[in-house]
Order: structure tokens, then sequence, then C-alpha cells
């Protein structure tokens, strides 16, 4: 085959290094397979729309003070008490004449700081939990497995609830108790994906090269469970939104005057029938959001598949 007269241009260079099928370095294949896992992930229209609305979230939680037109948290009884959406208000006002366009912009940085502060507590101590209990089996297995079924034996928001009330009201303790009812799930989807590898070439392997167990833990196994650990946390993040919103709905989460959206739905329950837009701004926040990440999870869940291309 003839070689082509006119130099590849610099973007069809990159992408035939990327594509490479015999890649030179672990940079290269590394490179690589993101790349591939982006252009899979980039064909599911859904799924771009829920990274979207993801970083949409972020964007609007960095810059709440200067999007929000009031202040969250300073309202007047006697001019702006309930009133409808305007020009004024686009979502109109709260019982306390509080705008709720801005207590929404400002309760996404609360939302964003539950769910983040959630998956890096709690999908840590899953992928630990699920791979040192895969591979070490025996009594370890056993134990570990024991606590995880304790743990799933009870409804999330139960459970959470009665941690909070054991920890006492409040964000940072509501978050704790998320955590700690969200990581069985992860212990055990990264056990399957243990149970599955740990009899592989590659790990006998090392084995024989002399890594200790631990070493195989945490450099080959840790790494190959962990796109199935994110994808379901990402699927994941809709549940803690809600129980995040739950909790705070009974009094148990954020605190007033925090424009926490939970708290905020609870506060306008009561002027549901006449005052609709009180509840209606912040349950459809939540319904957004989501969203948003229940079509990410979706998304990642086929970029990372390793049977997709199959």
């Amino acid at each position: 085959m003839a070689r082509s007269p006119y130099p590849m241009s610099g973007a069809a260079d990159l992408h035939a290094w990327l594509m490479s099928e015999q890649p030179s370095s672990r940079r290269q294949a590394a490179f690589g397979r993101a790349y591939a896992g982006w252009r899979a992930f980039a064909r599911n229209r859904l799924a771009l729309l829920g990274l979207a609305i993801v970083l949409g979230l972020v964007l609007v939680a960095a810059l709440a003070p200067w999007l929000a037109p009031y202040a969250p948290n300073v309202g007047d009884l006697m001019t702006t008490r309930l009133l409808p959406p305007s020009a004024a208000h686009w979502l109109g006002t709260d019982d306390q004449g509080r705008d709720i366009l801005s207590r929404i912009l400002h309760g996404s940085r609360i939302t964003l700081f539950v769910v983040g502060l959630v998956a890096m507590l709690a999908a840590p101590i899953g992928l630990v939990v699920g791979t040192v209990a895969g591979y070490f089996g025996g009594y370890v297995d056993a134990a570990l497995m024991r606590v995880t079924d304790i743990f799933l034996a009870f409804p999330r928001l139960i459970l959470a609830l009665a941690f909070v009330a054991a920890l006492g009201p409040g964000i940072e303790n509501a978050v704790l108790a998320i955590a700690i009812t969200s990581w069985p799930a992860y212990a055990r989807i990264a056990r399957a994906e243990t149970l599955t590898i740990r009899h592989a070439d590659y790990i006998a392997a090392a084995q024989l090269l002399g890594a200790s167990r631990w070493r195989i833990v945490w450099r080959h196994i840790m790494p190959l469970c962990l796109p199935s650990v994110i994808v379901r946390v990402t699927l994941d993040m809709a549940g803690i939104i809600l129980t995040a919103a739950g909790l705070g709905f009974l009094g148990l989460g954020a605190q007033p005057p925090s424009p926490e959206w939970g708290a905020m739905i609870a506060a306008g329950r009561q002027y549901v029938l006449d005052q609709w837009w009180v509840a209606a701004g912040p349950g459809l926040a939540i319904f957004i959001v989501s969203l948003g990440f229940n079509l990410l999870g979706d998304g990642l869940r086929d970029a990372l598949d390793p049977k997709a291309g199959e």
C-alpha cells in the first residue's frame, strides 16, 4: 500500500497514537484505554446529558455567591413573604420572605458536599473490605461478609435515621450516617469481582515473583475492581441525595436556616396547596440532579463494561 504524500494532521496523529494496538509504554496504554472509554461514553447522548447536569451542579455550587440574586438567608416578612414566581423572584419566595432560587443555588453546595464526602468515605471502605474478603477467603471472608450482611439487612434510610439519632442532628453527622450505610453494596461488588480474578494467571505470576498478598490486593486486584465500584457509586448518588434530603426533611440533616433542599421541602409542605412553589422549587432541583447522576451512571456502566465491545 502506497504511503500518502501528505503528512497526517496533529489530531490524526494523536488519534492513531491513542488507538494503537501495540502501545510502546504503560502511559500510552493507559491513555488509550481512557480514550476508548470516552469514545464509548460519548456515543450515549443521555449519558452526555447526565454529565452536563452534573458539571452544571459543580459550576453552580462554585459560583453560587455570584449567581444568586439575593442573600440565601435574608428575607422581609413585611413585603416579600410567600410571593409567587415573578421577574423579581423567578421561583418565588418562602414563608420567611427569602428568595427560593437563591436558596436552591446555595443549597447545591450542600448537596455536592454530601455526595462528594459520602463517596470519598464509603467507596474506599467497601473496596478494601470486598477485595480483602474475596482474596483472602476463609475466616476473613466469612467475618467481613457477615458484618456486611448485617448492614444490608436494614433499609438504608432507617439505618441512617438510627445513626443520626444517636450522633445528633447536623449535616456532618448525616454524611457520616449515610457513608456508614452505603459501603456494604460496594464491598459486595468488589468481592464478586475479586472472586473472578484471584485465580488468574497474572495473579499466580505475581505470587511466583514473591509479591506479598497485600501487595497483590493493592496493586493488581483493587485497580481491576475500581471501575465497577465507580459505576455503582455514580448510580448511588441519586439515592444518597434522596437519603440526605429525607434526613433534612425530618429535621435530622442540615439545620435551619441552612438552604438544604430536603429541609426547604419540609418548610413548604404546609403551603403545598396554595403556595405550591415553596416546595416545588427544591423538589425539582432534587429531581434534575438525581436524574443527571442516574444518566451518568448508566453511561459509565456501558463505557466501562469490558464485555461491551464483544
